[in-house]
């Protein structure tokens, strides 16, 4: 999960966002050409770190867009923005959001990187954890509030600082587990995404949490 993926790898070989990029774009004025109705893109950048990674990838996006419209003869509106899902992205969101319309806190990545511990072989020993009480529950299933909660909420703070206007959430497994949903409710975030099974349990659980935060 810490190898060459990510904005590394649009870093990397930029050709590939542009790629995505104009596919995201290209489809958004076919559905309104269709519709009569233009789409919102909020195209999500993975993994940055560094606000340079962002910006080099914005660069990429926008360009991509610019090359579409032109194409098209039409223009629609998008958002670009990132996932926070490394504790030096948390700690520096204020500058990130500079360039960010919007945060996604991709729970499971920040989860591991936090921890230092990785989903693929958690299992083995988790459940000895928290029978040990090291943690309340495994937290992939609910999150870290002490420590990946802490980061969020620092993330949050800052990024609102920079861009008061900027769309919070977050996506990943803690997104239909109701102890997240209720923290991500005190946070103050905007909304939660999760697996479509997991949908029916995250509406539930958000509308008790907005319920008991009024």
């Amino acid at each position: 999960m810490l190898g060459h993926r990510g904005c590394r790898l649009g870093v990397t070989y930029p050709e590939i966002y542009e790629m995505q990029a104009r596919a995201i774009f290209e489809a958004a004025i076919a559905v309104e050409r269709d519709s009569g109705a233009a789409p919102l893109p909020e195209v999500m950048v993975p993994l940055v770190a560094t606000l340079r990674e962002l910006e080099l990838m914005k660069d990429v996006i926008d360009r991509a867009a610019e090359a579409v419209f032109a194409e098209a003869g039409q223009r629609i509106d998008y958002l670009v923005g990132t996932m926070i899902e490394l504790p030096r992205a948390a700690l520096r969101a204020g500058e990130i959001a500079e360039q960010a319309a919007f945060f996604s806190f991709g729970t499971n990545d920040l989860t591991q990187t936090a921890l230092g511990v990785s989903r693929d072989d958690a299992a083995r020993f988790l459940a000895i954890y928290v029978d040990k009480g090291i943690y309340a529950r495994d937290p992939f299933v609910s999150l870290d509030v002490e420590g990946v909660g802490e980061l969020i909420a620092i993330a949050a703070e800052r990024g609102r600082a920079t861009r008061p206007d900027i769309k919070l959430g977050i996506c990943g497994e803690h997104g239909g587990d109701p102890a997240s949903i209720a923290f991500c409710e005190t946070t103050g975030l905007d909304y939660v995404s999760a697996s479509p099974y997991r949908v029916p349990i995250a509406r539930l659980a958000a509308a008790q949490a907005a319920l008991r935060a009024r």
